[in-house]
């Protein structure tokens, strides 16, 4: 039996890293995130334990890591699905939708997620991360900014922002409510994206 080629076994160790993200979003989705264990992510994806430590130094990075993926896809689906839009505001509306999107369907991944960010592992620059970010910058781009360079760490700090103000316990702020905020401060009519039912907060919006 000749040996596999480098190129499948690339294709072979991407597709294990891709099994882990989603075991890991799939577990911390139900059991939260003390509650889950690296072998327990081995175990749903079918991998052995050592393959977690070889890609991934710790749990926390391996949770930021799989929910940079869940978003990237997630924000990618919504920019992409029919009918299919070039226009620029419209775009910008999907992408803030699909954020939005997430913090009202994924509540317990996405304070696990932002917890993490906001505590001592900080940001963490993966993979992952860096396709979100070329599709957060060229939704920026899209949508006219003379300076992506400043306007998409804007952006990414807004919808953070606004994820971080929907799951604040205690005290969240309601998702239209931000929507609304983030909608008007870039211009955009509240019909563009998936608008939610019961139309706009107080009626500020044709």
């Amino acid at each position: 039996m000749s040996p596999r080629s480098a190129s499948v076994n690339e294709e072979l160790r991407r597709r294990s890293r891709e099994r882990l993200l989603e075991a890991t979003v799939e577990l911390v989705s139900e059991r939260g995130f003390e509650a889950t264990t690296l072998g327990d992510i081995a175990d749903r994806a079918g991998a052995a334990r050592g393959l977690v430590s070889y890609y991934f130094p710790g749990k926390r990075q391996l949770l930021q890591s799989a929910v940079h993926r869940l978003m990237h896809l997630t924000l990618e689906a919504a920019l992409e699905r029919e009918p299919r839009s070039a226009d620029g505001r419209e775009r910008l509306a999907r992408a803030i939708d699909a954020v939005l999107g997430l913090a009202r369907d994924r509540p317990r991944l996405m304070r696990t997620h932002m917890a993490g960010i906001l505590a001592n592992e900080g940001f963490i620059q993966c993979p992952e991360q860096q396709r979100l970010a070329e599709l957060l910058r060229g939704t920026v781009v899209r949508y006219g900014s003379a300076d992506p360079d400043t306007d998409y760490p804007l952006l990414r700090a807004l919808l953070m922002g606004a994820v971080v103000a929907v799951l604040l316990p205690g005290a969240p702020m309601p998702g239209p409510r931000l929507r609304a905020e983030l909608f008007q401060r870039y211009g955009l009519d509240w019909a563009l994206g998936v608008p939610p039912d019961g139309g706009p907060p107080g009626g500020t919006f044709a």
